[in-house]
């Protein structure tokens, strides 16, 4: 049967994306391990890129026949997983995942953009009833109670490209903020991307601070940054002006009308040290209704980036909302603790976005090739789960496109292993 394959996208992140050591060698801080790391690890890999982001869902998979397709070289159970990340460094799973963004950008897979943007952006994953690793931190009622533990991270993603990659994640705990997370994950991934790997930084209001800013200065990139409330002498001064003064420029994004307002000569509030502060001021409309309007402050010169062009830039921040919270949380199970412990949450969410990146990066970049239209994601996973069983009688293979997925759910081979991490599978396939 053609098509993708789980050997195929191995070779894939060993080759093209130069992530052949690190699949060997991963940091493993085990004393005697019984299992070689790089099982484990690709078991681990290829178990997000199904979406089965439960240790047992693993376990299953691995103790099949499917172990053979997946290119696991022995099988291994949920325990070992979970003595795996509690002792795997974390630092070289971020030097892999600054190397495959960075050999992306070699491979030209952001040539379409003129601009390539950092993201940065924060959430909530997964809750539980009593504390029991460093990064929980208490939920508390109106109170004051304390009804549960929850855990936060702050993301920073590469956008502005129609490509998102998650680079680096960054716990905090209880005492730390948001606002320090933020600072400590992008001084980390322009330190291991390269300072010329992107051109600007995209943040909501919450990181638009003159310490911030000044950070990524240094840093030597721009700032696209939200302009709300929190500035209140800048903000009350872009309204008033641009209320009083029609649209700068009116062009079309599809059928959506925009129209933006533009000015770069706002006095910059005393902490911050620039000579002056760039406002763009946009309004979006669905025929005749208003669906977003909003404030953004810039370094940017008008000379560089003029107004049509800012737009996009500002609107890439909802891309690590959409394809980078969105997926992992839905997808691939980050709401889910697999293993509670400090480093194995960690290691986990490392894993989790270094499989969303191999995976959109092997869809569509390297399946993109030629004339071929890529895959959506949810065929791929469905082609990866129909190649993981054995060769399927003649009546069963596909008969036409590679990519074509016509093959009713109904009709599989009973020995194809279709799994869900929410039932215990049966058959021949999976031996008791």
């Amino acid at each position: 049967m053609r098509g993708p394959r789980a050997r195929g996208i191995l070779k894939y992140a060993s080759r093209c994306l130069r992530l052949k050591g690190y699949l060997r060698h991963p940091g493993d801080g085990r004393v005697r391990p019984q299992i070689g790391a790089r099982h484990l690890l690709w078991g681990l890999l290829l178990g997000y890129v199904l979406r089965e982001h439960s240790y047992h869902g693993v376990e299953w998979l691995v103790r099949s026949r499917a172990r053979r397709a997946m290119a696991v070289g022995r099988g291994f159970g949920d325990d070992a997983l979970g003595y795996f990340t509690q002792r795997l460094d974390p630092e070289p799973t971020r030097q892999a995942l600054a190397t495959a963004c960075r050999q992306a950008k070699r491979n030209k897979a952001f040539d379409n953009s003129r601009f390539i943007g950092l993201a940065i952006d924060g959430t909530g994953a997964g809750r539980s009833r009593q504390r029991r690793c460093q990064w929980c931190v208490p939920v508390r009622n109106d109170k004051g109670e304390v009804g549960c533990h929850g855990h936060h991270l702050v993301m920073v993603a590469v956008v502005g490209s129609g490509l998102t990659l998650p680079v680096d994640v960054e716990p905090w705990a209880e005492g730390d903020s948001e606002y320090g997370a933020g600072q400590r994950v992008l001084g980390r991934a322009v330190g291991r991307l390269g300072r010329r790997f992107a051109d600007y930084v995209v943040v909501d209001a919450k990181f638009a601070s003159a310490p911030f800013l000044h950070a990524v200065d240094e840093l030597g990139l721009k700032v696209v940054a939200r302009l709300k409330s929190n500035l209140p002498d800048l903000f009350q001064a872009a309204r008033k002006r641009f209320e009083s003064q029609r649209p700068q420029g009116v062009f079309h994004c599809g059928s959506d009308r925009i129209e933006v307002w533009d000015a770069e000569d706002f006095d910059p509030w005393e902490s911050l040290r620039w000579e002056s502060v760039r406002v763009i001021r946009y309004r979006q409309y669905q025929g005749n209704r208003l669906v977003a309007e909003a404030y953004w402050l810039t370094n940017f010169s008008t000379s560089r980036v003029g107004s049509r062009s800012l737009w996009p830039l500002s609107k890439s921040r909802w891309e690590i909302e959409n394809q980078g919270f969105n997926d992992a949380k839905n997808r691939y199970g980050m709401e889910h603790i697999a293993h509670h412990h400090t480093n194995a949450v960690l290691i986990t969410w490392l894993l989790m976005i270094l499989a969303m990146t191999i995976k959109r990066l092997y869809r569509l970049r390297y399946l993109h090739r030629g004339s071929h239209q890529p895959p959506t994601a949810i065929e791929l996973v469905r082609a990866l789960r129909l190649s993981l069983g054995s060769k399927p009688p003649l009546r069963f293979q596909l008969t036409h496109a590679p990519m074509d997925l016509s093959l009713h759910l109904s009709q599989r081979p009973t020995h194809l292993p279709i799994l869900s991490s929410g039932h215990r599978p049966t058959g021949r396939a999976f031996p008791q």
